[in-house]
């Protein structure tokens, strides 16, 4: 009796010791924001102004990290989706692609749709005046058509941008990675490498293999993660000038992005997520806290694109899955980024008592979609891609300087709606998939990680 009562006793200490231990990188990764919230705002009232000198030492251990991400983005990407279309039978490839991007696509269409309703309810800018904030935008004279042009037409590891002046029409190749080139480059060789079967198969194996070390750095790096965002939000902070006069000026505007972004990802996708797995979403969002927690730091979907594949891994997702949905939702799938600029496009026209017809509003929500889908997976890259969103009824590239002043900080709450759907876009095509993958369950076991196997064979337990 005594001893029966000695080990009960313990299992509530133990069960919590093991909840901790699983835990600890996110509590420290939510500890990190809090943090740097915390150290930005107590160093900013604490002295006069700081220099630009001193907010880049405080920004510098932030920076290692959002670039050591960024240094497994292009290995992990062209690895994952390579193996994991060259895992797949071909129709089967087929399949899960074609779930994936409906779910994409009609995610993005409800968050514009979503987007146009609240601005046109709320009229944030109607009867306002917002002076500019004295932020600087590098604007191009870019064409929707030449955005468009673009997302198809550059090279896999460069960016083209073109620059169309008054008279001539010119391009230009700028640093920064071409992401969906790769993601379409990468698909093709492996559905190449999954026509040749057995001659494939060693070319295969080298993707696999690279694919599992860059998880297994992953894994180093992601606990410098409490450290590098704590350092990013706090020098953030320290950047910008009085959150309470911006937020005084363009409250409305902010409030409206923020309840849209809101209504989106605990609404809208939770919904759509309801829906098609009769399951709810929420359980699964409270298991991606790290991964959500990283992507407000860091206001990078493709920096945190290794942490959400080891998330869903660990929560047993097919690795194929996993390795192929992520990847392109990362680079096409921004439903935050097309809210939000689909309500700063009507914004800044009720700012300036621009009335807009029926056909506009349609070309807003056709451009930033569009729009969204160009978005590079970097901070911030929104504001590029809204130019050409201001372009389409007409407005001056310039008018992007009035909603700077609070860009900063709804890129990372975009960004982390942004990785929530594609986080949870997986977990979907997964489930109407696993009829389709049962059939190659011995490829499924040979393809998973150590960890993950618990979670495939059903004769384990606990």
């Amino acid at each position: 009796m005594s001893n029966s009562y000695s080990t009960s006793g313990a299992r509530p200490t133990s069960r919590w010791k093991r909840f901790v231990k699983s835990n600890l990188l996110t509590f420290l990764t939510v500890v990190g924001v809090f943090g740097g919230t915390a150290l930005g705002l107590m160093l900013k009232n604490s002295s006069e102004p700081w220099t630009q000198r001193e907010v880049m030492y405080i920004q510098y251990p932030g920076d290692l990290f959002l670039r050591m991400l960024k240094c497994l983005i292009v290995p992990l990407l062209v690895s994952s989706i390579t193996s994991a279309i060259g895992s797949l039978d071909l129709s089967m490839s087929k399949k899960i692609a074609f779930r994936a991007i409906i779910y994409y696509f009609t995610t993005t269409v409800c968050a514009v749709i979503l987007g146009i309703i609240l601005v046109s309810t709320i009229r944030p800018g109607a009867g306002r005046e917002v002076s500019n904030m004295g932020g600087k935008a590098t604007t191009r004279q870019v064409l929707t058509a030449d955005t468009l042009l673009d997302l198809v037409s550059s090279e896999p590891f460069l960016s083209l941008q073109r620059m169309p002046p008054v008279y001539k029409i010119t391009s230009e190749f700028t640093e920064g990675t071409n992401v969906l080139g790769l993601v379409m480059f990468s698909v093709v060789l492996g559905t190449c490498i999954g026509k040749m079967r057995e001659k494939g198969k060693p070319l295969l194996g080298l993707f696999e293999t690279l694919s599992e070390a860059m998880m297994i750095i992953t894994s180093w790096v992601i606990w410098i993660s409490p450290i590098g965002v704590l350092f990013l939000v706090a020098a953030k902070l320290l950047e910008m000038a009085s959150f309470v006069e911006v937020l005084g000026q363009l409250g409305w505007y902010f409030m409206t992005v923020m309840l849209g972004l809101l209504l989106h990802g605990f609404g809208t996708i939770s919904v759509i997520f309801f829906l098609t797995t009769r399951k709810m979403a929420f359980p699964y969002i409270a298991k991606m806290s790290q991964v959500l927690a990283t992507a407000f730091g860091t206001g990078s979907s493709s920096a945190t694109m290794p942490i959400t594949i080891r998330c869903l891994d660990n929560m047993g997702i097919d690795p194929r899955v996993t390795r192929f949905v992520i990847p392109v939702g990362a680079t096409i799938n921004m439903d935050g980024t097309a809210l939000y600029e689909a309500v700063a496009a009507l914004f800044i026209a009720q700012l300036r008592n621009i009335h807009l017809t029926f056909g506009h509003i349609v070309a807003v929500s056709v451009t930033a979609t569009a729009a969204s889908i160009g978005a590079a997976g970097i901070p911030q890259a929104g504001l590029i891609t809204m130019v050409m969103v201001l372009d389409t009824v007409g407005l001056p590239a310039e008018d992007v300087t009035i909603i700077i002043a609070v860009d900063w900080l709804l890129d990372r709450f975009r960004t982390t709606i942004n990785v929530m759907c594609d986080a949870l876009g997986t977990i979907l095509v997964n489930s109407l998939s696993k009829k389709d993958l049962s059939g190659d369950a011995n490829g499924h076991l040979e393809m998973a990680e150590p960890h993950e196997l618990v979670e495939l064979r059903p004769d384990q337990k606990e």
